[in-house]
């Protein structure tokens, strides 16, 4: 019995043991168990927090007399965040650090005179913000083409189709440094024409339009490495693209590329913090609406009956409706046979998609990757649309005297964020799943692109500054 007794009390103290010293493994390297936070960072971890640090107090020396006490609070706290963010996700520290490499020498390049973007080869072709936002442009429809064309290619998941995939999803990666590099030289240039024209380029439909695109591409990408598909990839580029789309019939038909001056009331720095959290929220209902998309084209793939393709009908419907609301006149200069070009492409698109749904559907995840995904994303797009809003109303009151006054882009804010709070209730205390959840979050997508372009076309408020 004591032979007995000692022995079953041993091991209870061996696992205890176990847990907390350091044991060796098959190999022999040594594996050490409850590692904190910290002691999982490599040098490479360390050598870019340095670099981070070192850079932003570089930028505080040098610009902190031309920041209020706000940006300067802003700025301190930008960093930690970005050495989170690049120890979180380590392809994002490679991003930080080639794109702030090709925006310093953009800056220098300029040697303090706008007139050299169109004197120095690098500026006028790549880096010059006009350059470089041009190449984003070309370089996602690139990655979609890339996408689809590995959709399709050769058998179910062969290397064809993997390299394509591939490719696609490298040139993304260089389509939102392009986007970041754009950014951050424009911002830049807006001080070279005045002082008191400088600001960060969030301020309007063309600049906000670029910042959709890269988060958007950004966040999916994350969701390809995550999830180890690329097959994503070629819808979620879809609506990069067709905001690609806008961007350059808003910029060669409108001349909206220009840099204005701020109005008065976006001279502010809750602007740098309303606007990008906004469109973070965009960006991933946006990506979750694509996804849901998917889910029911898998769904709905061997599918004949014409009057239960309704995902299809329906997009084809919006894509064929894109071109009658923003041509605001028959013969307007350059927008019509732009907006014909885009019918038959966005035609092309749709019907390929009904033609090879069950290629597609074959290609997809499986409907728990797809529905994991679309929640995700809109946990993310809420979360970050909720502190959007919040500060908003911060703003609001500071600008206008009041937290809240029902302008219609307050209204269609809250009935975007009330939709996707309905959307998450129902997933996490009733359980929604499959085809309702995907399509109350495809119809989302309708909601969020009128509150987002809508607004701007059909209302007027305090917030028309964007007019189309």
């Amino acid at each position: 019995m004591t032979t007995s007794s000692s022995s079953v009390a041993a091991r209870p103290g061996d696992a205890i043991t176990t847990t907390l010293s350091a044991e060796k493994n098959a190999s022999g390297s040594t594996l050490s168990l409850n590692q904190s936070y910290f002691s999982k960072r490599n040098a490479l971890d360390w050598a870019f927090a340095v670099l981070v640090i070192v850079g932003g107090l570089f930028a505080f020396g040098r610009y902190n007399a031309f920041m209020d006490v706000y940006e300067k609070g802003i700025l301190l706290a930008a960093m930690p965040a970005a050495i989170a963010m690049g120890w979180f996700w380590r392809p994002l520290r490679v991003l930080m650090v080639v794109v702030t490499g090709f925006a310093l020498l953009g800056i220098a390049s300029y040697q303090g005179d706008l007139a050299r973007a169109d004197q120095v080869f690098w500026l006028k072709y790549f880096l010059s913000s006009q350059s470089a936002i041009l190449w984003m442009s070309v370089l996602f429809f690139m990655s979609t083409i890339f996408y689809w064309l590995g959709m399709f290619a050769g058998r179910e998941a062969s290397s064809q189709s993997e390299a394509l995939e591939s490719l696609g999803s490298k040139i993304a990666w260089v389509a939102v440094s392009m986007a970041l590099i754009g950014t951050l030289v424009r911002w830049y240039e807006s001080y070279l024409i005045g002082a008191d024209i400088g600001h960060i380029p969030v301020s309007n439909l063309y600049e906000v339009f670029v910042l959709f695109c890269w988060l958007t591409a950004t966040f999916y990408l994350y969701f390809e490495a995550q999830y180890k598909t690329r097959a994503l990839g070629a819808f979620v580029m879809l609506v990069v693209s067709a905001a690609v789309g806008f961007l350059l019939w808003y910029t060669v038909v409108r001349e909206a590329h220009e840099i204005q001056p701020l109005v008065p009331a976006l001279k502010s720095w809750w602007m740098k913090l309303h606007v990008p959290a906004n469109f973070i929220g965009y960006g991933m209902f946006s990506l979750a609406a694509m996804v849901s998309l998917a889910y029911l084209i898998k769904q709905q793939a061997s599918e004949t009956r014409w009057y239960k393709l309704t995902p299809l009908w329906l997009l084809g419907v919006v894509l064929c409706f894109v071109p009658i609301v923003f041509r605001k006149a028959p013969l307007e200069a350059g927008g019509s046979n732009y907006w014909v070009g885009y019918l038959i492409v966005s035609g092309l698109i749709a019907s390929g998609i009904l033609l090879g749904r069950q290629r597609i559907a074959a290609r997809l995840p499986s409907f728990e990757v797809l529905d994991d995904v679309m929640y995700k994303a809109i946990a993310v797009g809420f979360a970050f649309f909720t502190i959007a809003t919040v500060l908003g109303a911060l703003w609001a009151a500071e600008a206008w005297g009041g937290y809240w006054s029902w302008d219609p882009k307050e209204t269609w804010a809250l009935i975007v964020w009330l939709n996707y709070a309905a959307w998450l209730h129902m997933r996490l205390m009733k359980g929604l799943r499959g085809t309702v959840a995907a399509w109350w979050a495809l119809t989302g997508l309708a909601v969020t692109s009128f509150a987002f372009l809508g607004v701007n076309m059909f209302l007027s408020g305090l917030h028309s500054y964007g007019t189309l």
